[in-house]
């Protein structure tokens, strides 16, 4: 069940929405991903356990998030470790992953309603394949934070301030969904109201509420968020 940092009862006025990307605004990450690894003859699994256990790949990865590394050269040490090529590896291996249809009806919706809405993302490059762009999801956002370009990633308090000022909204008025609590954590700290998306129906609607928008509309029925971390690149 989606979960947020205070009680449901008497919301603030909120305005501001802060989206994270994979696992709120993305779903079919594991299944596409498992997919291409098998059509690679790779194991399903041979993405997130080299991703989440290589020491070698782990750094490649943090470096990729913060900037420092160029994606071309992090697909072709990491396509290296994973005995593939390299070329475009990061868009070849997402390239069947969707867009999750209902949140991003929603961020339509709370725009349209007015709210300032924002992307708080850690990044995993954007070139040669730039994520947000393959799933349409540039022209959601009035404001877009990508660790890529900040040189800072979540959970660092640093990129939530960032959001924050160029939203021009106070932490109490805005409300981010994350599908890792670890990143939820720095954000309550700093007085925003989280949203666990961990892929039970609900989260939206859950949204729907806080945001005082119509539960009954296409954009604010139950959503299964992607998967989690296991699920990441």
């Amino acid at each position: 069940m989606a979960q947020r940092s205070v009680e449901d009862e008497q919301p603030p006025g909120y305005r501001g929405l802060i989206l994270d990307f994979v696992g709120v605004l993305t779903e079919g990450v594991r299944e596409s991903i498992a997919a291409w690894a098998l059509a690679e003859g790779l194991d399903a699994d041979a993405w997130r356990r080299t991703l989440t256990t290589d020491p070698v790949v782990r750094r490649l990865y943090t470096e990729l998030e913060l900037g420092r590394l160029p994606q071309a050269e992090w697909n072709a040490r990491t396509g290296a470790v994973l005995g593939v090529d390299g070329d475009n590896l990061m868009g070849r291996a997402w390239a069947a992953v969707r867009p999750a249809t209902e949140m991003v009806r929603f961020a339509r919706e709370a725009r349209r309603a007015g709210y300032t809405v924002a992307l708080l993302s850690n990044s995993f490059g954007l070139d040669p394949y730039d994520p947000y762009g393959a799933t349409g999801v540039w022209e959601l956002f009035d404001v877009a934070v990508v660790s890529e370009r900040e040189g800072i990633a979540k959970p660092d308090p640093t990129i939530y301030r960032t959001v924050l000022d160029r939203m021009g909204l106070a932490a109490a008025s805005c409300v981010f969904v994350d599908d890792q609590p670890a990143n939820l954590l720095p954000a309550a700290e700093l007085g925003i109201t989280t949203v666990l998306a961990d892929g039970l129906p609900g989260t939206v609607g859950h949204l729907a509420r806080l945001l005082g928008l119509d539960p009954g509309s296409p954009a604010t029925e139950p959503v299964v968020a992607a998967g989690s971390d296991a699920a990441r690149p």
